[in-house]
């Protein structure tokens, strides 16, 4: 046990390294970054990338599902799941003046979990809940007291992080439940530099949150091809510390107005969640996947200075295609697979709900005739969100995921013969 507990933590360890490296340098460019906590994270793991981002409602013994505590209950005697994702992002935007376009590549997610006893299991995930990564150029603004204007840039940097410890037990073997207890941290670096009367400012912010939260989940089972779930994050608040620096730079020297001045932010709320979702298996080689959620923004009375945060709907529908999984040939094995999802926004600007859809679709490589659990989960989507509207931005993105969702077998007696 002191092994396996030495073993768990340097996989953790690491985890946060990798996730918070990647977060330094930017896993979005999006300008819709710029608001609240950033762009929050769709991309999950494993196979729910490439259907749609589904899976509250998917039963299945392979690999993990992060969307669903409840779904560890099933992890096989013996199994351990590690999961490791890299993403990588194509972003380009534009409105009535201009076109931009931008790139990153990053790590998407590092998970693992095991089964600890008879029906019940225990993962642990770390993934990005929200990216920070815009810059903006050229900012015209009025000098207070005056008609004069200058200009400034501004970008931003960051992230927070999604930290969680499921766990998933079945009461009976058609009825599962499960516990998610998650800690969410991270920083938001904010930079604005502008010339003025031969002097040139600088004034960089970061403001660094921290916070738990607590989701629960089921699934029922009403047969063996048709499954329905549900999840709840409940709603809770995000502590905030900002640490404020101010440079002056004339005739080329530097002076620091401010330096590592300390300051309280408000704390950021998050909503109550409430997801549902149906797996159903169809034909024997067909499985459907179907996830509603509704996030209560509106309850939390938080505004931007440019628009308020207002009730989110997001709908999700899922497909994948496998001949047979246990079949003795590779390409009956292959799974492929395919999704929509429409997510009408959280974020109204100038009263203009910022609403995107994305269209994914997938493969799951199976990886050795040996194991059927180790994939290599290959997923592509096409997004859109926001419109060519007043301030507003339309963005186009293209994303590309790839998972090594792999199954290593422990405490298993080896047999000469």
């Amino acid at each position: 046990m002191k092994k396996i507990i030495r073993h768990l933590s340097l996989v953790l360890a690491f985890m946060v390294q990798q996730i918070s490296m990647a977060q330094s340098e930017g896993l979005t460019s999006s300008p819709y970054s710029l608001y609240g906590l950033g762009t929050i994270n769709q991309t999950s793991i494993g196979r729910s990338n490439g259907i749609g981002y589904t899976g509250i409602g998917i039963r299945s013994e392979d690999g993990i599902n992060n969307l669903n505590p409840s779904h560890l209950a099933l992890i096989p005697q013996n199994s351990f799941y590690y999961d490791i994702g890299i993403v990588g992002e194509f972003n380009s935007y534009s409105n009535a003046g201009y076109e931009e376009s931008k790139n990153t590549l990053n790590f998407s997610n590092l998970a693992f979990s095991f089964r600890l006893a008879e029906r019940l299991g225990l993962g642990v995930s770390l993934i990005p809940y929200s990216d920070v990564g815009y810059t903006l150029l050229g900012l015209v603004s009025n000098i207070e007291g005056s008609s004069e204007t200058f200009e400034s840039n501004v970008s931003g940097l960051g992230g927070l992080n999604d930290l969680s410890l499921n766990m998933g037990y079945g009461l009976t073997d058609s009825f599962r439940i499960g516990l998610r207890g998650t800690i969410l941290f991270g920083s938001i670096e904010e930079s604005e530099g502008f010339d003025i009367s031969n002097s040139y400012f600088q004034l960089d912010e970061k403001t660094n949150y921290s916070g738990i939260r607590i989701g629960s989940g089921f699934q029922f089972d009403f047969s063996e091809n048709l499954t329905l779930g549900s999840t709840v994050q409940w709603p809770t608040s995000l502590s905030g510390h900002l640490t404020r620096t101010v440079y002056k730079t004339l005739d080329g020297v530097e002076i620091r107005v401010e330096e590592d001045e300390n300051d309280t932010v408000s704390d950021f709320k998050l909503p109550l969640e409430l997801g549902i979702g149906i797996g159903a298996r169809l034909w024997g080689s067909l499985m459907l996947s179907a996830d509603y959620k509704h996030n209560f923004w509106d309850a939390t009375e938080q505004s931007e200075s440019t628009g308020t945060f207002v009730d989110q709907d997001i709908y999700a529908l899922g497909l994948e295609y496998v001949k047979n999984p246990r079949g003795f040939r590779y390409r009956e094995r292959i799974q492929f697979r395919a999704g929509v999802n429409y997510d009408n926004g959280y974020l109204a600007l100038n009263e203009n709900k910022v609403d995107g859809y994305t269209v994914t679709a997938g493969l799951g490589l199976p990886m050795g005739s040996g194991n059927r659990s180790s994939m290599l989960n290959i997923s592509y989507a096409y997004g859109s969100k926001g419109q060519i509207q007043n301030i507003l931005v339309r963005e186009n993105y293209h994303t590309l995921t790839v998972n090594f969702s792999l199954e290593d077998l422990w405490f298993r007696d080896r047999k000469i013969d």
